[in-house]
């Protein structure tokens, strides 16, 4: 070992030093020679004397001069080690393939682990696995977190290049030096994280509570009992928040603002809210059923984003047909409830409202452009006619956007085309409407508030004004900065509501047969011939559009079936699978036909008829796609289902769509997350 140990620097010339000087002697006895014979001999006898004294020294020595080298660097090693070894950070040496060498004292105690541990770090981290250790062609360091034994670490890996070492040594020759070593390093963070976790629960959350059906349920109970409905209802909010240490303060009659901790709503979510079941309990005789919507705002920036956060959530759970909470963060938004039926408004004073506020808007434009969603039916289009009726009787140019004909509506658009009553350009695609777009032109999205799925969503940005017409349940997407935004949960389809507005818009209005056909149509086929959704106001809207000329005969023969398209949907319903005793699925394998979906939807609406079903499913593959139509007739809220899988849709009808999977892999897919919302109580 002292062999093959090579000096260098200072303290190698410092023992080489008697032996320079010997040579700087001979080159001084070579000049003496020169001056005197013999005073050069005596010198060079001198020099020989010097010599051997001199190498017999070196060699002699030079053993001992390295065994006290040693010996010296032992100790001040020993001391590194001691030190190392009580170091209160834990610390470990590991080889380049990972292999633990050497730990000290707080390692050991972390993993409870003896000294002389020799396996790899996997064993005692699973997460760090070789390809996650630096390598020698990679970067010199890595850090990662991890959890163990309930604490949370920071663990910091560095690469130690054996060559660098030696070649940042005063005493050693780096030759022969080659590899690495990696050191390891624990810091426990878990004392930080508890405290950061604790701030961040203690911070602001807002919530919103508005009472869905206020008026409603007042009306069913007698003049004297009203003030103890009230009052029941405000006891059993106020102490429902009180319990998780919140304020509740009555803003309105039906409106409340809550201010809690975020670790308050975390429970509010493990418990899924049931303040909306406990509302429903308070009966004193009330016909109705008192149902209240919930909008929470946090991890906003400031105490005002979070009430905008809980203003923009109470403002979804309304437009998804309340009786649900909604949370909202900068992140994502998040739904609970939303089990009931939305109660139908018996007043139409919004209907009114909405329907001058659209008269002003189109009035103070010169052209109106009408769009529904992509892959249109009679609802979207009846709804596209009813608004280029009003348009028309306003005075003003209008086109319905309609790129691509669809089978389920060629027998209403084959009403207008050729007719005579109609301008040519009724009906344009979305070229031709990007290109009539401009300052002076209102856009009017009907039966549709999720911009991705409209018929053209580039016309969005084109129109500066745009106006909303739906009925379905509001999602996270949704159209926003519209002029003006109409969406109405509870009303049976678009039709039932441009119906109300043409009758506010204009005095004594009067639409052509052709029109009232297409918007009779649409209220037909979303309530499934009058038989879901189909309220008061529904056949208020039916029984106008027949004195306008619609006829049931003509618009029943206008969507009767073909033998191939019949014969799909009866094969659909025969091969319904049931699924734990209360779902039906199937598929509908209608490839050869122009309009697969609407088949399926039509098998899921059957399938709704037999007993003991409380939803449907029935799935497609179409142009690449798988569709889901989802049906069901109280129990069940199918819309939660279809946006857990990416889509939407209404408390009893919702659709998704899948892509980049097969039909029965979609099926797998429907049937996991059934399961997963049966087990979290989600439906």
């Amino acid at each position: 070992m002292k062999k093959r140990i090579k000096l260098k620097g200072r303290i190698k010339s410092y023992i080489q030093f008697g032996i320079y000087l010997g040579l700087l002697l001979c080159i001084v006895d070579v000049a003496v020679f020169t001056i005197d014979i013999r005073a050069g001999i005596i010198l060079t006898g001198y020099l020989i004397c010097y010599f051997a004294v001199t190498l017999s020294l070196y060699f002699r020595n030079r053993p001992l001069v390295m065994n006290e080298l040693i010996s010296f660097a032992t100790e001040y090693g020993q001391i590194q080690k001691k030190l190392l070894r009580d170091l209160d950070v834990p610390y470990a040496l590991l080889e380049d393939n990972g292999k633990v060498i050497w730990t000290n004292s707080a390692f050991e105690a972390i993993v409870h682990q003896p000294k002389g541990y020799k396996k790899s770090i996997t064993s005692l981290f699973p997460t760090i696995t070789k390809d996650r250790l630096p390598d020698a062609n990679e970067v010199d360091e890595a850090q990662y977190e991890l959890e163990y034994e309930g604490n949370e670490y920071v663990v910091k890996l560095k690469k130690i290049s054996l060559q660098e070492m030696a070649e940042h040594s005063d005493m050693i020759d780096e030759e022969g030096y080659e590899g690495f070593l990696t050191a390891v390093y624990l810091y426990d963070e878990t004392a930080l994280h508890i405290a950061l976790q604790e701030v961040d629960d203690q911070s602001l959350a807002v919530g919103m509570i508005y009472l869905d059906n206020y008026d409603e349920a007042l009306d069913g109970v007698e003049e004297v009992r009203r003030s103890l409905l009230i009052a029941l209802i405000d006891r059993k909010v106020n102490k429902y928040i009180s319990s998780f240490d919140g304020i509740c303060k009555k803003l309105e009659k039906d409106k409340y603002l809550a201010i809690m901790r975020k670790r308050a709503v975390a429970q509010l979510q493990e418990s899924r809210f049931d303040l909306l079941e406990e509302v429903k309990t308070v009966n004193i005789g009330n016909e109705m059923a008192v149902t209240i919507s919930i909008g929470v705002g946090l991890d906003g920036l400031t105490y005002a984003q979070n009430y905008e956060f809980s203003r923009n959530a109470i403002d979804l759970a309304l437009g998804r047909g309340g009786d649900q909470a909604v949370i909202k963060t900068p992140e994502s938004i998040t739904y609970y409830g939303g089990k009931s039926q939305q109660v139908e408004k018996n007043t139409r004073v919004k209907a009114r409202v909405k329907a001058h506020a659209l008269r002003e808007i189109i009035t103070g434009k010169d052209q109106v452009l009408v769009m529904g969603h992509r892959m249109p039916d009679a609802d979207s289009f009846g709804a596209a006619v009813g608004i280029y009726r009003i348009a028309l009787t306003l005075g003003r140019k209008a086109h319905i956007v309609l790129n691509d004909q669809v089978p389920a509506i060629e027998p209403m658009v084959e009403l207008f085309k050729g007719n005579t009553e109609y301008e040519g350009d009724m009906i344009i695609g979305n070229q031709q409407a990007i290109e009539a777009a401009g300052s002076n032109t209102v856009l009017v999205v009907v039966d549709v508030n999720k911009p991705s799925i409209t018929e053209c969503p580039d016309l969005l940005r084109y129109c500066k004004s745009v106006v909303v017409l739906d009925h379905h349940r509001q999602g996270t997407e949704t159209i926003e900065n519209a002029t003006l935004s109409y969406v109405e949960p509870y009303a049976s389809s678009s039709c039932e509501m441009v119906s109300e507005i043409l009758q506010y818009t204009y005095d004594n209005i009067r639409i052509r047969p052709e029109e009232a056909d297409c918007m009779y149509s649409g209220i037909m086929i979303d309530t499934n011939n009058f038989m879901i959704k189909a309220g008061v106001r529904t056949f208020e809207a039916a029984a106008f559009l027949r004195r306008n000329g619609a006829d049931v005969t003509r618009v029943r023969k206008m969507f009767r079936e073909d033998a191939q398209g019949y014969k799909a949907k009866a094969d659909a319903v025969s091969q319904a699978e049931i699924y734990k005793q209360c779902f039906t699925i199937s598929i509908c394998t209608a490839e050869d036909l122009p309009n697969p979906t609407i088949i399926g939807a039509q098998a899921a609406n059957e399938l709704l008829n037999i007993r003991g079903i409380k939803a449907s499913f029935v799935l497609t593959d179409f142009q690449g796609k798988v569709h889901i139509s989802a049906r069901s007739i109280d129990e069940v809220n199918v819309q939660v289902i279809m946006e857990r899988m990416g889509g939407g849709g209404h408390l009893n009808a919702a659709a998704c769509q899948m892509e980049g999977v097969g039909i029965i892999e979609a099926m797998g897919a429907l049937k996991r997350t059934l399961d997963s919302m049966l087990e979290n109580g989600e439906i």
